[in-house]
């Protein structure tokens, strides 16, 4: 990368749930590693506005132009599309979108969503995200506790059972975390189970997570917390899933499934990870997708 190049500007276009601009943060700063760019976020605009400047006429054409335009979530599409008419620039979504997939100059969505195959549509193994490999401390483990949703039944001695047999049966240096939706009496039982390693959600803050995966070989996530999954992937540690009851087939578990039919992740009780065949230390779908967007040409060359 030529560091005394111009930046580039790449605008994420931010609906404020964390969650999906953790993915449109994970694709701008994985495209930062190649080029040199200023990353901005800004508001959704007002229906109306967006409307207007997709749809109406004698809209101007102004000289400012970003490099890129992305965002996730169901508020930001029409903005996209509003900016990408404005500035004459690639938008690209990063999920399937709530309005035609043709509109848009890239479509980066899950596999489990089922996206249809078409030059504009790149499909990904889960969401995008800002998670990095670290240095790896030898025997370390978490696990990673989530709670009730309306994918999965939350059983509470089901997920107490195989936490207890992973800390009898697995020798590691483990730590236990648990999640916002974790309930009181669970979090209660993984104290007495785990002691001084449990580390409740309360505790942490936003850099906890990605700190415990970067320095972590081996994680355990409930089925129930997919993103989770995903993000352990990319920080390159080996991956189980402590399972759960299904409340009906959905594309959550979907997603996971084909993980485990592929040799990427384990599940529950193949403690010892042996299932695993694929090197989870190549997962990096930031990355890839960032890749792809190099080559478009859209920023440039080398």
């Amino acid at each position: 990368m030529n560091s005394e190049a111009e930046p580039l500007d790449i605008w994420i276009v931010s609906d404020g749930k964390p969650g999906h601009l953790n993915q449109s943060r994970g694709l701008a700063e994985a495209i930062a590693r190649h080029r040199p760019v200023r990353i901005t976020e800004q508001a959704p605009m007002g229906r109306f506005e967006a409307w207007r400047l997709c749809f109406g006429m004698g809209v101007p054409q102004l000289d400012e132009r970003p490099a890129l335009i992305i965002g996730a979530g169901h508020a930001t599409h029409m903005t996209l599309l509003a900016l990408r008419r404005l500035h004459r620039a690639p938008a690209v979504v990063l999920m399937k979108p709530s309005i035609p997939m043709g509109f848009f100059d890239l479509c980066l969505i899950p596999e489990h969503d089922q996206p249809p195959q078409r030059p504009n549509i790149l499909p990904t193994r889960g969401a995008l995200n800002r998670m990095r490999p670290g240095d790896k401390v030898a025997n370390s483990g978490v696990m990673l506790i989530g709670g009730p949703s309306k994918h999965f039944s939350w059983n509470e001695s089901r997920v107490l059972e195989q936490v207890e047999a992973l800390l009898q049966q697995v020798s590691a240096d483990w730590t236990v975390g648990s999640s916002r939706r974790t309930p009181e009496s669970t979090e209660q039982a993984l104290a007495t189970l785990a002691g001084e390693r449990f580390v409740p959600a309360a505790n942490t803050g936003p850099d906890w997570l990605p700190q415990q995966l970067a320095r972590t070989e081996t994680c355990w996530v409930t089925q129930d917390s997919a993103s989770m999954v995903y993000e352990a992937l990319t920080a390159g540690c080996k991956v189980g899933v402590l399972t759960l009851d299904e409340q009906a087939d959905n594309r959550i578990s979907r997603g996971v499934d084909t993980l485990r039919e592929q040799g990427i992740v384990s599940a529950a009780p193949d403690w010892q990870l042996e299932a695993i065949t694929s090197t989870a230390a190549d997962f990096n779908e930031a990355e890839r997708c960032a890749e792809v967007i190099l080559k478009k040409g859209w920023l440039g060359s080398d």
